[in-house]
This record gives structure tokens, C-alpha cells and sequence, in this order.
């Protein structure tokens, strides 16, 4: 997901960076034919694991690289939350997956976090990628090697859902290589039946962009059958009115799944989720305790199968303080906005 750009004084592989501000538009691409068309995949690309989503559909973002990370057994005591995406796996140096590049998927103090949820409870979902650092996208040559990737990661874990975090260039605005984690993501489904796969990425104001678009036209194309699409409403002009445009922006989501898949609106709500930015945001917009009521609310009267934010590690008060990785610049309780996802 997302790191806050006003800290990248700090190493590249630790600082927060925010989601890029994508283009409304952008010159057509030819389609590459790097992805084959597997026979046994679903025609219909309704995405087979929604069921599966019981429990995991709240899970804000927990980062272990900076930002004073909090005993997320404590976070969950507090809260009633259950379940959190991980962040962030990237290339441990070439397609070989590690945690921000320097931490092993085992014997570290992810590995030990994950047992701390488990043993409360609850259980993660792995981000794979999110703004900065090297990912594995470009890194694994072809969707096999990629999907290999992938897999040492739910092996290593016994992993019931991953995210893939699309949203840095290098991956996003890059049509080989999403049509490579669009592949991979068809190898996974194939390879762990009832596993929930989660594509994360940018938006604007009003619904996807020309890039946000492709990669739902590809997943239908490639019939990879991609759970759930969740898109980042925030540093995307949201100004003052976070929440009307962040109901815009789901809502054109949900039109182009409609018109890609032929769904109905119920169906393409089903496969939609949201993650926001909770506090202040690096363009300053603000989402407040009760803006975030409010998309919780309409994400819930939608059937919306995902909430998440960015991140537990920001989600304390620093009234005055800015755009900090530790707290989120505003008034609030402590964990208020966990508590609040807690209730999707």
C-alpha cells in the first residue's frame, strides 16, 4: 500500500510513500500476449472465493517497518478486530519474496507478529508490494516464476487470502507486467482452491483510471478470477469532501466491473472493496472518525466485500502534528478508526 512521501529522508525500503496521483487517461496499449488463456479457469470471471472472505473483510494495515508498530494482540483487545493486511512483501532480491526486502518470511518479527494475531484469534492477509521498494512484479520474469513467488509466501504462512498491492508505476502503469500478477493470480486460484485473491490500486475521484480499467478488462480477458478489486481513495483530489468522493469513486468503480463482467450491481459490489488513509493524508485531505463512520456505513449498505486503511501505526492521536507515520495528525481515541473498520 501506500508510504508517505513527506518521509523519504528515511531509507527508501523504510519510509511510508502515499499512492501516486494517476492519470485520468492515458494512450491506448496494445495488449501483451505474455499470459495464456488457461482452459479450466471460470468463463464467467466471477471470482470463486467470496465465501471465504467471512471474517478477513475487516483488516486494516499493520507495518512492521517503522511508525512505533503496536502488539497487535493489544490492537485487537482493545478493538474487536480480527484480522489485518501485512505490509510489505517485496523482492528479497530478485523473484524471491521478503518482507520490505530485508526481513525473511521466517525466524523474524513478521513471522512473530503473525503468531501474536493467531494465537488471539484472528489471523493476516500478506500485501504484496505497495508504493516503494523493489517488487516482485517486475523482478519475476514470467507468470509462473511470479505465481512461485506467491506461493512461498501462502506456504509459509497457510495463507487463506493475499493482496496484491498494484499501485507503484513500475507495476501499474506497465501493462507486461500486469498482465504477468493478473497471470499469477490465475495460477495461485488454480493451485489453492478457495483461496481469496485481492488486487489494491489507485484511483480517481470518479472511479478507476485508464490503468485501474485495464487491469479489470485483462483480469476478464485473461479469465482470471480476481475476488476482489479494492481501491485507495485518498491523495486522489478527495479535498473536502472525503466521503462524497470517495462513494464516487466506488461507485464508478462498481459501474466499469458491471460493464466489464456484465454483473449486476449486487455482483459488482460483492467484488469491490475500500481502502482509505485514516487522519490526514500527504495532500492534507482528512479523514475524521465520523468521515470514516460514514464509508464504513456505505461500504457495509453495499455489500462491499473489503475495508482497510493505511495504517493501525497511524492510528493515534497527534492533534497539529502533520503527515507522521506513528499517528494521524488529528484529534482522536486511540485504534479509533480499528474500532470503527472493526464494525464492517
Amino acid at each position: 500500500m501506500r508510504r508517505i512521501r513527506s518521509l523519504t529522508a528515511l531509507t527508501a525500503l523504510t519510509v511510508l510513500a502515499v499512492a501516486f496521483l494517476a492519470p485520468g487517461t492515458g494512450q491506448a496499449v496494445t495488449p501483451t500476449s505474455e499470459v495464456a488463456v488457461d482452459a479450466g479457469a471460470t468463463a464467467e470471471n466471477t471470482g470463486a472465493n467470496l465465501d471465504a472472505l467471512a471474517g478477513k473483510a475487516a483488516a486494516p494495515y499493520l507495518f512492521l517497518g517503522w511508525g512505533e508498530p503496536p502488539s497487535p494482540a493489544t490492537v485487537m483487545s482493545a478493538t474487536g478486530v480480527k484480522w489485518f493486511t501485512m505490509a510489505f512483501i517485496l523482492s528479497g532480491g530478485g523473484c524471491a519474496p521478503a518482507w520490505d526486502s530485508t526481513r525473511p518470511l521466517q525466524g523474524g518479527a513478521d513471522a512473530q507478529a503473525i503468531a501474536e494475531i493467531r494465537a488471539a484469534g484472528g489471523d493476516i492477509v500478506p500485501s504484496i508490494g505497495g508504493w516503494s521498494g523493489d517488487k516482485l512484479g517486475p523482478n519475476c520474469s514470467t507468470p509462473e516464476a511470479l505465481a512461485g513467488a506467491y506461493q512461498q509466501v501462502i506456504d509459509a504462512y497457510g495463507l487463506k487470502a493475499i493482496d496484491v498491492d498494484i499501485e507503484n508505476t513500475d507495476e501499474f502503469e506497465n501493462a507486461e507486467v500486469q498482465d504477468r500478477i493478473l497471470g499469477a493470480l490465475g495460477i495461485v486460484e488454480r493451485n489453492n482452491p478457495g483461496i481469496t485473491t485481492i488486487l489494491t490500486f489507485g484511483t480517481s475521484t470518479t472511479g478507476p483510471t485508464y490503468w485501474g480499467g485495464r487491469l479489470i478488462e485483462r483480469a476478464k480477458a485473461l479469465d482470471v478470477p480476481v475476488d476482489v478489486f479494492t481501491i485507495m481513495p485518498f491523495d486522489f483530489g478527495g479535498g473536502a469532501d472525503m466521503y462524497g468522493n470517495t462513494v464516487a469513486a466506488a461507485e464508478g468503480l462498481k459501474d466499469k466491473l458491471k460493464s466489464v463482467n456484465g454483473w449486476d450491481d449486487a455482483t459488482a459490489y460483492a467484488h469491490m472493496g475500500i481502502s482509505g488513509m485514516n487522519g490526514l493524508s500527504d495532500q492534507q485531505e482528512l479523514t475524521s472518525p465520523a468521515t470514516w463512520t460514514q464509508i464504513r456505513d456505505y461500504a457495509s449498505s453495499k455489500g462491499l466485500s473489503r475495508l482497510a486503511f493505511w495504517a493501525v501505526n497511524r492510528d493515534r492521536p497527534c492533534p497539529g502534528g502533520g503527515v507522521a507515520s506513528h499517528c494521524s495528525g488529528i484529534d482522536q481515541a486511540n485504534w479509533e478508526f480499528t474500532t470503527i473498520t472493526a464494525g464492517f
